[in-house]
């Protein structure tokens, strides 16, 4: 009776609940799980930059006999002539590069064979790095799509946001001239002028956007006294500066959108698609219930649409977003008082 098959980054969807890129995405047991529970799609935990960096200086350091072998040849070129010592250092590394993406690869290569619904692949980085390379490899094992998980502090301030803003369109831009597949990227709100930039980030070429990205959050444990990490995972508040920004925006991006962090609930799917988005990305809710709460989620939808006798997604897809209604500033409101008086 009811039709909840979306499409998100020009990708078919049986429905737009997708499993967030996290460590339930990183097996095939749980890709498994997250299919059968009937999830629309799934982004796999991220390749992080920071990761293959570190993996190559261990593979480097490590006393495998693969990595001897290497080595032994390594000095070998060095022997013959110092002026050889970059060129053999970039190759050795270069390789010791590959052998951590190789084993990403061939997660995405068992993911396609071992699910139906489509595989997004996902890397995180904050640089341009050698991005561009790795994208086509990732396109070459399967991928259906690629998500940019793009994430730059502005925390130093002899750095201008236009420079900043600058390395998202860099890594964009040479990403996109490396493969075919659907590229979408997952940004957080910390710019200068929100609105503005997603709007050039949709006309970048990209096929989606995933509003928002949740960062690391610091903490001091005042027993140990030393950072530590604080709020791991999201809670049910936390949607409502993402609904905001999806109501926003929505009709005036280029591309998808997709709605992310403290998604815990039905109900907060059916508000996100509502504002605009055409699919949701959850994660921390599995940590906290399984997968085994994705059948409950589809049939409460399904029950809120008979009610408001919708028959598919696309009948209120959007039908709350600023566009739409008549008192925008419903989102717009930014001081708590001007709710409740006229004072300006």
């Amino acid at each position: 009776m009811f039709d909840l098959s979306c499409k998100y980054l020009g990708l078919q969807l049986r429905n737009p609940l997708i499993a967030g890129s996290c460590g339930l995405t990183s097996s095939i047991k749980d890709l498994q799980s997250i299919s059968d529970a009937g999830a629309g799609a799934v982004v796999l935990k991220s390749i992080f930059e920071e990761q293959i960096r570190h993996d190559s200086e261990k593979f480097i350091m490590d006393g495998s006999p693969e990595a001897k072998t290497w080595k032994e040849s390594f000095d070998s070129i060095v022997s013959k002539s110092e002026s050889y010592y970059d060129e053999a250092f970039d190759y050795l590394t270069s390789y010791a590069t590959d052998h951590t993406l190789e084993q990403y690869l061939s997660f995405i290569a068992d993911a396609k064979k071992s699910i139906s619904i489509p595989v997004i692949a996902s890397i995180n980085c904050s640089t341009s790095y050698n991005w561009p390379y790795f994208a086509s490899r990732i396109q070459k094992a399967g991928a259906d799509a690629l998500e940019l998980n793009i994430y730059v502090l502005p925390s130093d301030p002899r750095m201008e946001s236009a420079e900043i803003e600058a390395t998202y369109f860099k890594i964009i831009s040479e990403v996109r001239k490396f493969v075919s597949i659907p590229v979408s990227v997952k940004t957080g709100y910390y710019f200068s002028g929100l609105a503005g930039i997603l709007v050039k980030l949709s006309k970048s070429g990209i096929s989606g956007l995933t509003l928002f990205n949740r960062p690391y959050n610091p903490d001091i444990d005042i027993d140990k006294i030393e950072v530590s990490a604080s709020n791991i995972f999201s809670t049910e508040t936390e949607y409502s500066n993402t609904l905001r920004w999806v109501a926003l925006m929505s009709g005036k991006l280029k591309c998808d959108i997709a709605a992310s962090t403290g998604i815990h609930n039905y109900q907060t799917v059916i508000k996100q698609i509502l504002a605009g988005a055409d699919a949701v990305q959850m994660a921390s809710l599995f940590y906290r219930k399984s997968f085994s709460v994705l059948p409950e989620m589809i049939d409460n939808i399904e029950k809120w649409m008979e009610k408001h006798s919708f028959s598919s997604i696309s009948d209120f897809k959007g039908l709350l977003s600023v566009k739409n209604i008549q008192n925008p500033a419903s989102y717009e409101r930014v001081q708590f008082i001007r709710l409740f008086t006229e004072i300006e």
